[in-house]
């Protein structure tokens, strides 16, 4: 479900090698040559890293049972002074989030996510932040305790909101006014200018979205409280559908492309939803 990446080359036996070891969730993995795996991981102190576990697919006992997408590991790796791909020495199983690979619905959110890391982190970028994000909304997808619809939303603009992406919701872009101070009961989104606008400054535009004041107060508060306390605010389907409508059509806008796994949820979302 995830996009395919480069393998790069497989660092030579002679070359120096230094050791790193770290809490890593693995975004994906991908087969190379007979018997190994190239692994996308998302470090909690080397950022994103790309790294090849050798004999993976060959042997029984080494890395068994631990090398499912979505895990969260703690990863022992060697990699060559001048960086490139990194050599997977150890791992061992921190949390395996085995609910998710067993209901395809939350696999399609849990991979949209992973999609998100891996398209827009940079490599060997640490991002604390990030990677705290991404434990929290895997644990609680996992454990069933809130909807993967909710979740997606606080990933999405915590996400954003990390990666400097996230849109302006306090102020009207046009007149630079605090919308708590407009009495405005509707704003538009404009998500090619990524835009707020009240009813005053509003344009007709193809990229407009319409949010009720409540709805971006809520986004707000998504953004800016802590992440138990967002998970334990209360949407309207329609806010949350609304909301989710917004993001959903962001993210592919500013990445310049849909992720594949962005298609894939939508289209579950409509099957499920069917009369």
């Amino acid at each position: 479900m995830l996009l395919g990446e480069e393998a790069g080359a497989v660092p030579a036996a002679h070359e120096a090698m230094t050791d790193f070891t770290t809490p890593a969730i693995l975004l994906r993995r991908t087969d190379y040559g007979d018997y190994d795996r190239i692994l996308t991981c998302f470090t909690l102190s080397q950022g994103k890293i790309a790294a090849i576990a050798k004999y993976a697919r060959k042997s029984q006992k080494r890395f068994a049972g631990v090398l499912e997408l979505f895990t969260e590991l703690r990863v022992v790796c060697s990699r060559r002074r001048a960086g490139g791909l990194a050599v997977l020495k150890e791992a061992s199983l921190v949390r395996p989030y085995a609910a998710i690979r067993s209901n395809v619905a939350r696999m399609a959110y849990a991979s949209f996510w992973a999609e998100m890391v891996n398209l827009w982190m940079e490599d060997g970028q640490a991002q604390a932040t990030v990677f705290r994000l991404l434990q929290y909304a895997l644990c609680e997808l996992d454990a069933g305790r809130l909807s993967a619809e909710k979740l997606s939303l606080i990933f999405q603009v915590r996400f954003l909101a990390a990666a400097g992406l996230c849109p302006d919701f306090r102020h009207c872009s046009r007149c630079k006014k605090n919308i708590a101070d407009l009495k405005s009961a509707d704003f538009s989104f404009n998500i090619a200018r990524a835009e707020l606008l009240c009813a005053q400054c509003r344009v007709s535009s193809a990229a407009q979205w319409v949010l009720s004041r409540k709805t971006i107060m809520q986004l707000l508060w998504i953004a800016e409280t802590d992440l138990a306390a967002a998970g334990r605010i209360r949407l309207s389907p329609d806010a949350q559908a609304q909301a989710l409508g917004l993001f959903e059509s962001f993210v592919p806008y500013h990445l310049g492309r849909a992720p594949h796994s962005l298609k894939f949820l939508k289209q579950m979302r409509r099957r499920v939803n069917a009369p």
